[in-house]
């Protein structure tokens, strides 16, 4: 990274996480971000930020697309921190003007997200059976219980720690993006899933570890807490054995969503459930299928005698 843009990346991410209080995985990102364009600038020889102008930026998205390939919503994220970067550049006097603001992000078409069918989700669910999943078929499924019965990420899911199971309440205590906690209840399944793996298996699995992190709820096979790409891989074998083709992790917390949302829960109260900072990334759930609009115009639609 050229010396005239190193001390300003780093006291901006020392910015973000202090007056932002984002999560290390968003400043890793935006770092990354920083990291593609400044290299990227350095080739068209521009090496200081006073000297960076809106076509040097509207070269550097161009390049995204062109020879990286990214997708809209990646440029848009881009795009976002180099916005976010100059502003505070400008805002701290360290350049007259910022030149991202005749950028324009790229159209993006919102995608629903993949959803299982209840029926799916009860397959999945049997997947994690004594008959088939060996001895941590108890671990495997709570896992799927709090991911699908809460609405949790993956990232969400590994940071549990024993003390995060209010017992008595019934609910877990979530940390999620930017180190924000909400409280989620628990269903009866999700209960009785956590019972039975921390009663039956993990202080077994917590001989194994090293000590370190015997308060993390959810073990591996040798006693360390689970990380994200276990969970993936948790997932993707579960659903081959129950014939579910590709599933990932974020489509359970898509089907608890759809789910509630279908079964008439408040969109406000899906929105508290999932942790989304604004109700319009919830909206994105209120999608319906065929059917519904059918039986609803059916059910709605005056008809004259």
């Amino acid at each position: 990274m050229s010396s005239n843009f190193a001390q300003p990346v780093r006291d901006f991410l020392t910015w973000l996480r202090v007056e932002g209080g984002l999560s290390s995985a968003t400043l890793d990102a935006y770092g990354r971000d920083l990291q593609d364009l400044i290299e990227d600038l350095a080739d068209q020889g521009v090496t200081c930020p006073n000297d960076v102008g809106p076509r040097d930026l509207a070269a550097h998205v161009q390049s995204l697309h062109r020879q990286r390939g990214l997708q809209p919503s990646s440029i848009a994220r881009h795009l976002s921190t180099i916005r976010m970067f100059f502003k505070w550049m400008e805002s701290e006097r360290r350049i007259e003007r910022t030149p991202a603001g005749p950028l324009v992000p790229p159209t993006q078409w919102k995608r629903l997200p993949g959803v299982l069918s209840p029926r799916k989700m009860r397959q999945l669910i049997d997947a994690a059976s004594p008959e088939s999943g060996g001895r941590l078929w108890r671990r495997d499924l709570a896992l799927v219980e709090i991911m699908y019965g809460c609405g949790l990420r993956a990232s969400e899911v590994c940071a549990l720690s024993v003390d995060d199971w209010k017992r008595e309440l019934r609910v877990l205590l979530v940390t999620g993006k930017g180190d924000k906690q909400r409280l989620v209840p628990l269903g009866d399944p999700a209960i009785e899933a956590i019972e039975g793996y921390v009663t039956d298996l993990r202080d077994h699995l917590t001989r194994f570890g090293d000590g370190r992190d015997e308060l993390k709820l959810l073990l591996s096979n040798t006693g360390r807490p689970l990380e994200r790409v276990a969970v993936w891989q948790i997932i993707r074998r579960l659903a081959c054995r129950a014939e579910l083709g590709e599933i990932h992790p974020h489509m359970l917390r898509h089907s608890f969503a759809t789910h509630m949302l279908a079964g008439g829960a408040d969109l406000r109260v899906v929105q508290e459930l999932l942790g989304h900072a604004n109700i319009a990334t919830t909206q994105i759930y209120t999608h319906v299928d065929r059917s519904q609009l059918r039986d609803v115009v059916n059910s709605c639609l005056p008809r004259s005698a």
